[in-house]
């Protein structure tokens, strides 16, 4: 039996998901599609849209998806949307992997997923929403996606924000590799995909129980297609994987930028495999190792208490919120 379980792309900003993205799409049986913004934000709202066995419940749902902001970078008819969510298993996961699926559906793929880079701080979530998802989380130096993120027109104005991005997403990567199985959770460095594309791939195949196809190293051919034109930002991924990239945050961050980099970071570079150039401090690596610990252990408490902040609000248990779409997920 064929492999139907849903493909989620995640990653830190600018370490390369869309470029990843890309890469699967190209594959004949996946189909990957533009980041939407609307999953997070609806499982946030699940409340509002009450049960969703009520017919109603489900159309309201429905039409706050068609209305959110991306949802037109996905080339689907709005009124389909909304009759196929209508018609799908009462569940919010079911709601959105019908919406993934109606978009592979348009390039003849039995197989569908979703790519942002937020998802990697919320997998409890999306495993939640999808339990049978396959998690790839592409990584890449922390210097490297603070510099690229430095000069992305969405950037913060705080500096430290941008900082901020890698160091959580690092310690989410090493919570993942820890908390999930291997055919769950699959990692793969930036720096090695793009320095020699095909053997990673093929792992990533391996990983999602697919055959490698050698389309997948020219991701650049559906940027057209993929990568919607207004994401000015991703005019590398109309290129060919190139390291042209690789370590240039030697010349594109300052040297007090670096030093402040290195020292948020502490040993969390070294930890994947990345050289820093200035030494750590020890108590730079005790800090770091106590947030992990801490994040590690308090992030199921926290799930916990938002599921019982959201029955008190809604006066009642909450409603399954797990898809039923793909064979897992029916079976479970």
């Amino acid at each position: 039996m064929s492999n139907d379980r849903p493909v989620f792309v995640v990653g830190c900003p600018r370490s390369g998901t869309t470029m990843l993205q890309l890469m699967l799409h190209a594959h004949s049986r996946i189909a990957i599609p533009p980041e939407t913004r609307f999953l997070l934000a609806g499982y946030g709202r699940r409340a509002e849209f009450g049960d969703l066995t009520d017919e109603a419940r489900r159309r309201e749902l429905a039409g706050w998806i068609v209305r959110t902001s991306q949802f037109g970078d996905l080339g689907l008819d709005a009124d389909a949307v909304v009759n196929a969510i209508v018609a799908a298993p009462p569940t919010l996961g079911s709601a959105f992997g019908t919406v993934f699926t109606m978009y592979a559906d348009r390039f003849g793929k039995p197989r569908w997923g979703d790519k942002r880079p937020l998802y990697l701080r919320h997998l409890p979530t999306i495993l939640r929403l999808f339990p049978d998802a396959q998690i790839i989380n592409i990584m890449r130096d922390g210097r490297d996606c603070v510099s690229s993120l430095k000069e992305t027109p969405w950037k913060p104005a705080d500096f430290d924000t941008l900082i901020d991005y890698w160091s959580q997403s690092a310690d989410a990567s090493l919570l993942a590799a820890r908390r999930y199985p291997a055919d769950v959770f699959h990692q793969v460095r930036y720096e090695d995909l793009v320095a020699d594309p095909e053997p990673h791939l093929r792992k990533i195949c391996a990983f999602l129980e697919e055959e490698f196809e050698p389309a997948m190293t020219r991701p650049n051919q559906l940027a057209s297609v993929a990568v919607p034109e207004w994401k000015t930002w991703h005019t590398m991924t109309h290129k060919a994987p190139t390291t042209e990239r690789v370590a240039s945050w030697r010349s594109r961050l300052t040297e007090e930028e670096v030093r402040r980099c290195e020292t948020a970071f502490g040993d969390r570079l070294a930890k994947f495999g990345y050289l820093p150039s200035l030494p750590v401090p020890r108590s730079a690596r005790m800090r770091a190792d106590a947030r992990l610990i801490a994040r590690h252990r308090l992030a199921p408490a926290r799930n916990v208490a938002k599921d019982l902040w959201t029955q008190v609000r809604t006066g009642h248990g909450e409603p399954p919120v797990a898809a039923r779409l793909t064979t897992r997920q029916r079976s479970a």
